[in-house]
């Protein structure tokens, strides 16, 4: 993939144990008080708000090995999780280069799960994950500095069009591959675009090719996200950023050529016209999560995206569709667990989020045909052709019921990833709520996890299980073990430094 960026303002591009209780955390609370010198900023980088940027700073020229006593003095002396939150993105954002859209630019993808995660989490575990994000941009920075050292400049003012030109501006420079002129058009967005405006434009072409395995609409949710949390008006560095990252491609502009990578999202354009009008409603119909999950396991992009249709002008309504294609996803995993089909996972997280939240009529269409394509291209890229299939695998009964299933089920998942999905699929079919399990498996991510994925992975499961329809959830959840973590693995190397350093 090009990093190749040629403009005069915008971005100087480079180079190219058992379960833990509560208690096990509470060395969290006794981060020592450490004062901490804050530095000026280059004139010619990106600037920040001036009640974010000594943050942000702070983040960035502190060593890794003792950054987190440093933001812990700030968290004791009343610096906000929202504020701590903001500094850790937005230092992301000017430190890393967002091509490719992954490897070192997890930091930033990551930034939002790790909330997720801390609102999800009970009040003794809650600062963990953001530490977390906090020690992982440092690794990041530190990967970008020997890889080039890359930093985001300024905005070149006279080319940043008026606000009334901005969205079309913006199509234009997307459709051309032109990275000058989206950078310019962005910027604009961000200053005279309401936020729904811009997200329906940013998740169209976050969505409309396949390079990056998911990343880019995975990186267009989570920003998003991001900024309902920490306000639009950080959004001018994040929507210029997001821009250069929808348009990294191979060196060769796509708009000339017919890249697999692209096909889909042609086809697609054109098929959603298909859809009849009332494409958003119709009946949930028995059977059809069934023939959809069908089409994916064995068929084409082409054939996936085409059953669809198919289906919604036979007047189902979408939500069967979104069934398979969540159920189709964790099979994935299921039968090659590996980092392509957790991103087929993660991805299909992101669309949902973005089929949820987009306005556009038009453009919602156009995701569940995307999100559609787009798993079969995961399983081939997996190499997957058969194996356990999520509707029919077994439960493993056991008289084990509450705290004491999943502690069960958390004690054997390292050895038997498929044994543990079955017995929480036991213990979820005899009625074990399913908050025990993901309270669990989220404390053990915190304790063990050592990988963006693992927190990406976590909280897409556990927002995407309320998404499915009932008869669904409780497969859904018990695959989710094939990228868990178990107690018996040892403690993440940031937990034992912290409590080294406590």
């Amino acid at each position: 993939m090009s990093n190749e960026y040629t403009r005069r303002g915008f971005l100087a591009t480079a180079t190219q144990g058992a379960l833990l209780g509560t208690g096990a955390l509470e060395f969290l609370s006794r981060l020592p008080a450490i004062s901490a010198a804050e530095a000026g900023v280059d004139a010619s980088i990106v600037r920040f708000l001036p009640e974010i940027e000594p943050l942000v700073r702070l983040l960035e020229d502190t060593p890794r090995e003792r950054v987190i006593e440093e933001v812990g003095q700030r968290i004791k002396t009343g610096t906000t999780h929202r504020e701590i939150l903001a500094a850790t993105f937005l230092a992301g954002i000017r430190n890393i280069q967002p091509r490719p859209v992954g490897f070192k630019f997890h930091a930033v993808l990551v930034v939002n799960s790790a909330h997720l995660a801390s609102q999800n989490s009970p009040d003794a575990d809650r600062w963990l994950p953001l530490l977390w994000a906090v020690d992982q941009f440092k690794a990041s920075q530190a990967r970008d500095k020997k890889e080039g050292d890359w930093t985001m400049e300024g905005v070149y003012e006279p080319s940043v069009p008026p606000a009334d030109r901005a969205a079309e501006a913006f199509r234009k420079g997307m459709d051309a591959w032109d990275c000058s002129c989206a950078d310019s058009a962005a910027a604009s967005l961000a200053r005279g675009s309401s936020s729904q405006d811009a997200f329906d434009l940013f998740c169209r072409y976050g969505a409309r090719d396949y390079r990056d395995i998911g990343h880019k609409a995975i990186y267009v949710a989570n920003s998003w996200r991001l900024l309902q949390t920490i306000g639009w008006q950080h959004s001018e560095p994040v929507l210029r950023s997001l821009a250069y990252a929808l348009l990294a491609c191979d060196g060769t502009n796509p708009a000339d050529g017919d890249a697999l990578a692209d096909r889909p999202g042609r086809k697609n354009a054109e098929r959603l016209k298909e859809l009849r009008v009332t494409w958003n409603g119709g009946e949930n119909r028995s059977g059809a999560a069934a023939d959809l999950l069908a089409v994916l396991r064995s068929g084409s992009w082409d054939e996936a995206s085409a059953k669809v249709v198919s289906l919604i002008n036979s007047g189902c309504s979408p939500q069967p569709v979104w069934d398979a294609m969540f159920q189709c996803s964790a099979e994935l995993l299921m039968r090659a667990p590996g980092i392509i089909a957790l991103h087929a996972c993660t991805t299909t997280n992101a669309l949902h989020y973005a089929f949820r939240h987009a306005s556009d009529d038009e453009t919602r269409r156009f995701l569940m045909l995307q999100n559609a394509s787009f798993l079969p291209l995961f399983r081939e890229d997996a190499g997957i052709s058969g194996g356990v299939e999520i509707d029919t695998f077994e439960p493993i009964v056991s008289e084990s019921r509450g705290h004491a299933a999943v502690d069960e089920i958390f004690a054997g998942l390292n050895d038997d990833r498929l044994g543990a999905a079955r017995r929480t699929l036991d213990f979820l079919d005899a009625g074990g709520d399913p908050k025990l399990f993901t309270d669990a498996a989220q404390r053990l991510i915190y304790m063990k996890g050592t990988d963006s994925h693992d927190y990406k992975f976590s909280s897409a499961i556990i927002e995407d299980y309320k998404s499915l329809s009932p008869a669904f959830r409780n497969r859904f959840l018990a695959a989710s073990v094939h990228w868990l973590k178990g107690s018996g693995g040892a403690d993440s190397p940031l937990v034992v430094r912290s409590r080294a350093a406590l």
